[in-house]
């Protein structure tokens, strides 16, 4: 799964970007719930490891099946 879909999903959730202050392969992303920030790799036509994926959705506090519904 490449970030532009990661992305489209996590908007769909409820979750928001912290804007960028500089540059790099990471973008900031955080659950409003939690309001804690989590960092998801922007590799741009590369697809994330299931594992990273997995990671991402258990840090950011959503569950899987409607993660991988949305």
């Amino acid at each position: 799964m490449k970030y532009n879909e990661i992305k489209r999903k996590l908007k769909k959730l409820g979750c928001k970007e912290i804007p960028r202050k500089g540059k790099g392969s990471h973008r900031k992303w955080y659950n409003p719930k939690h309001n804690l920030p989590v960092p998801i790799p922007d590799w741009g036509s590369k697809d994330l490891k299931i594992g990273t994926i997995n990671n991402i959705v258990k840090l950011l506090d959503l569950n899987w099946t409607k993660f991988s519904q949305a």
